[in-house]
């Protein structure tokens, strides 16, 4: 200021500095950034499935993160298959240009007891049943735990047993397959041990067919009904696998929201949000006053975030806070210490129709052929000043490829602006929905 330098240039050096000084780093720090940033994007477009799955690796133990990019794979036409006691290994593994489920991944399964599984197939094959697995599975490294785990998510698929009737029948076989562990460590044998088959393939001593081992009951053909399936994927490995409620109707919902799930955590506290996806968890509590108040969890397909109801909101829509309800809410974000939530003030059930849902499509097909002009219709008689830096903000968080244009109507007559390059957009679905909020739908039609 001594100097006579303008004060808006203070302003904007001391800005620029303090945002230089959160995060920066030296020259030889930014080359190698540079360098992992170029061998990442080479493998990615090159070996994109083995990239995928390297990626998914890296962030099983992260909660938020193997959805995500299990969306982002599906973007890409890249099937995600589900684990396998038979095909699985620890991590992700690229199968025919898809990726399969890795073991580790699933709740309450560690490394331990997927060395033991491999171990087991390595010596005698794949497994045949639930049976067949206790049998020959070491138990002191596979759990009970970690057996459900499994069936719940599928892992045992390729025997063609239920995931009902293999839960049900899980005690005794669990029960079966130890005994024949303990009997073999101790060298007991059974009786029809001593029926061996003759070396020269003839049916030797009659008993021998007739007591071949022991058998079992048959396993419950009867399976879970869809919804409780959904559940038990969700609870064993962190995301709908087989089949997302959420699928159908996805281009229909991002259209219908401010932003993903996703990417609620670049949201500021307190700011007002339309979010939607499905209800998968609900928890009522009395409060110390007596009043009653809602947790519940709200799933996408890329994310998840909790959503707080106080008493008055619940009352409201206490109808429509239910669990596999497909809902959209509106309300404040919550992002502080305390973790990322939506104080929610209204809550409405999402029931796009046919028609809503093949035009969000088109729209979705559209915006992945490319880039277009985003075209504003303004009225500028009627546009707020508060209007320019809000919408600076809404750009900064949707940058992309896209230029954006100003048809601006005055008294003198319509200009065309056209915004310069630090300001260009991704027009996705999320972005028009956020635009058209401040400024109308109108705003977004293509002026004549």
């Amino acid at each position: 200021a001594k100097n006579g330098v303008a004060s808006s240039t203070i302003d904007w050096l001391w800005a620029t500095n303090e945002k230089s000084a959160d995060y920066s780093f030296n020259k030889s720090h930014a080359a190698c950034y540079a360098l992992i940033s170029y061998r990442t994007a080479w493998l990615k477009a090159n070996y994109c499935a083995e990239y995928m799955a390297a990626l998914i690796s890296s962030v099983m133990d992260t909660k938020d993160k193997v959805p995500f990019f299990a969306a982002r794979c599906e973007e890409m036409g890249i099937e995600i298959l589900p684990p396998d006691v038979n095909l699985s290994d620890h991590e992700f593994v690229v199968v025919d240009g898809n990726i399969r489920f890795g073991l580790d991944a699933v709740k309450g399964v560690g490394y331990a007891a997927v060395e033991a599984i491999k171990r087991a197939r390595e010596d005698a094959g794949n497994f045949d049943s639930i049976w067949d697995f206790c049998e020959r599975v070491d138990p002191r490294a596979v759990n009970k735990r970690s057996i459900e785990a499994l069936i719940k998510c599928g892992a045992f698929g390729s025997t063609g047993a239920s995931r009902k009737g293999m839960l049900e029948v899980l005690e005794q076989a669990q029960g079966a397959g130890q005994k024949i562990q303990q009997d073999a460590e101790i060298g007991q044998g059974s009786i029809f041990d001593l029926f061996e088959a003759p070396a020269d393939g003839g049916s030797g001593n009659g008993a021998a067919a007739a007591f071949a081992g022991p058998s079992h009951p048959p396993i419950p053909e009867e399976e879970f009904e869809k919804n409780e399936l959904l559940a038990h994927e969700k609870d064993a490995i962190g995301l709908f696998l087989s089949m997302h409620p959420l699928k159908e109707v996805r281009e229909a919902l991002l259209a219908k929201v401010d932003r993903p799930l996703s990417e609620l955590s670049q949201v500021k506290d307190g700011e007002w949000i339309t979010a939607g996806g499905i209800i998968t968890a609900t928890r009522k509590l009395k409060t110390r006053a007596g009043n009653t108040m809602m947790f519940a969890t709200l799933d996408d397909l890329e994310g998840s975030v909790e959503m707080i109801f106080f008493e008055s909101t619940l009352e409201e829509y206490a109808h429509v806070v239910q669990v596999d309800a497909i809902v959209t809410v509106r309300g404040r974000v919550g992002n502080d210490d305390r973790g990322l939530s939506i104080k929610v003030q209204t809550c409405e059930p999402f029931t796009p129709s046919v028609q809503e849902v093949e035009t969000a499509r088109a729209a979705a097909v559209q915006v992945a052929k490319g880039p277009e002009s985003l075209i504003l219709v303004l009225d500028a008689a009627r546009l707020p000043a508060s209007t320019i830096e809000e919408l600076k903000h809404i750009f900064g968080n949707h940058t992309g490829e896209a230029d954006v244009v100003l048809d601006v109507r005055t008294s003198a007559g319509a200009r065309l602006l056209k915004l310069g390059s630090d300001f260009r957009v991704n027009p996705t679905p999320s972005l028009r929905a956020e635009l058209a909020r401040i400024l109308g739908e109108e705003a977004l039609a293509t002026p004549a």
